[in-house]
């Protein structure tokens, strides 16, 4: 063992023993075996984030526990869009399989892929300037609900499409219209990106996200330039680097310049905080979310982040909750506000029930953590989500520990076969 847990277990022994709770009363409260708890002070068992975590909220340790297991801060950067790439190719084939490469124009020469059959823009503006951007938007709307019932596979093409088109006509239109068809595009390629993280592909994802930013900077729009770090902090908070994914939103908020990606970002920031174990500044943030949204004025294109949530602030609170080692408080939050999600949400319905059941099962409510995932497993089948299926591993975790109680072991097959269909 290394020093750390060691140290750790010392600690918290030490805390429980000046609390007053016994070894089985503080085993009860964690909801974990006594015998782990044990292994674990005595320095035989490596304490995760989420168990330390949870310790400092049982004995109110102010993060002093938390900080001796500190969330992942992955030695990986994040991967980097490829500059050279200026052809696009996509390739669709009966079996329903799709795949989608950027490559530098002298490559695909090389390839000799300048043969094949290509759809040519035609001359002049290409566009009856009125009704093409209206239409558009409508249909941009269409896929943004579409994303919400289908998997990625089955959007990402057409967004795909569709920003290459308003990025071939931009060129040809005048140039008023001309940046707002930039501006549009760049929308496409931000949707375009968050199903790339869906599928579980997060360079592809980052690389539609650079993508969005310059399509917007060509249209005279700068703010995607803050919003790609906020996605960008999703992408790093889902690999559990809650330093990085601070730093990412903080430096958002620097230069944001809209009252709602500010928001958006101390949202991301509040849970970068939670996952390092900072309940103060994770509430700070939280607090800050909820005055800049409450202050951001409507927008007159598509909504950045997401337009599902009644209260995002308060989702994000639940969410936030759970991390901070705190899962009964969650649970309150969380039990309200999923039953607020729109029932032809199912992603966001996927998402919060999921989050929802694990706060349940981590709080020790066993039976009804089963229910409530026996609720949502269909809907996480049918959008197809590499985030979602990052919680639902950890509910699986967490259930395995109660493998003998008889509603874990009713929904095993169902929670196996889903995982399975997630990562085939």
């Amino acid at each position: 063992m290394t020093e750390r847990p060691t140290l750790f277990g010392a600690e918290l022994r030490r805390l429980r023993t000046a609390a007053g709770l016994s070894l089985t009363r503080m085993a009860t409260l964690a909801h974990y075996s006594k015998g782990h708890l044990s292994k674990i002070e005595t320095g035989g068992k490596r304490p995760t984030p989420d168990f330390a975590r949870r310790c400092d909220a049982i004995l109110a340790a102010g993060g002093k526990l938390a900080s001796l297991v500190p969330a992942q801060s992955s030695e990986e950067p994040l991967p980097e869009a490829n500059g050279d790439g200026e052809v696009w190719l996509m390739s669709l084939d009966s079996g329903g399989k799709s795949w989608f490469r950027p490559m530098d124009r002298r490559q695909v020469l090389a390839a000799g892929a300048a043969s094949m059959l290509a759809f040519g823009m035609g001359g002049g503006h290409a566009i009856a300037e009125d009704g093409t951007i209206s239409t558009f938007r409508t249909m941009f709307d269409q896929f943004r609900q579409l994303g919400q019932t289908a998997s990625p596979s089955v959007v990402l093409p057409a967004l795909i499409a569709q920003t290459h088109t308003l990025r071939e006509l931009a060129a040809r239109a005048k140039p008023a219209v001309s940046a707002e068809l930039l501006v549009l595009g760049a929308r496409y390629a931000e949707f375009a990106g968050w199903m790339a993280q869906e599928s579980g592909d997060n360079a592809a994802a980052l690389w539609w996200t650079d993508r969005a930013v310059e399509l917007a900077d060509a249209g005279q729009d700068r703010s995607l330039a803050a919003y790609a770090l906020v996605r960008r902090a999703l992408v790093t908070l889902y690999r559990e680097d809650a330093l990085a994914t601070i730093d990412l939103a903080q430096q958002a908020q620097r230069i944001a310049t809209s009252a709602r990606i500010r928001g958006l970002a101390a949202q991301r920031e509040a849970q970068g905080h939670a996952l390092a174990g900072a309940y103060d500044a994770c509430m700070r943030s939280l607090d800050r979310a909820r005055d800049l949204l409450s202050a951001a004025q409507p927008e007159s294109g598509p909504v950045l982040g997401t337009a599902n949530l009644t209260d995002p602030v308060a989702m994000v609170s639940g969410w936030c909750l759970h991390d901070l080692g705190r899962p009964r408080d969650a649970t309150v939050i969380l039990d309200r506000e999923v039953e607020r999600v729109p029932l032809d949400a199912l992603r966001s319905q996927a998402r919060y029930g999921v989050r929802r059941a694990l706060a349940h099962a981590t709080a020790g409510d066993i039976d009804h953590a089963c229910k409530l995932l026996e609720q949502v497993l269909g809907m996480v089948d049918t959008v197809s989500s590499a985030t979602i299926t990052t919680d639902l591993r950890r509910v699986a975790r967490v259930l395995a520990r109660f493998h003998t109680a008889s509603s874990v072991r009713e929904l095993q097959p169902r929670l196996v076969a889903t995982l399975h269909n997630q990562t085939a």
